[in-house]
């Protein structure tokens, strides 16, 4: 399952859980236990984006490495 349906579902849990009927006390730790799991997969999505980041080495002036040759030639 994608990223983006596990928090869509996790929405859609927090938008009905109110309405569920649950006593106050066992909703409250429903409440934690989601936002608990929206923190980790948060944090999961953080370090992930992260790590990309390091692998992702581009050379910012790589189109003008033919442009010095081209010119020496004339």
């Amino acid at each position: 399952m994608s990223i983006s349906k596990r928090f869509l579902l996790i929405g859609i849990w927090v938008a009905i859980l109110p309405f569920l009927g649950f006593p106050i006390t066992l909703k409250n730790i429903l409440f934690i236990i989601t936002g608990l799991l929206i923190i980790y997969m948060g944090y999961g999505l953080y370090i992930e984006s992260k790590i990309g980041k390091k692998e992702e080495k581009a050379d910012n002036f790589s189109e003008n490495k033919d442009f010095t040759k081209t010119e020496q030639s004339n």
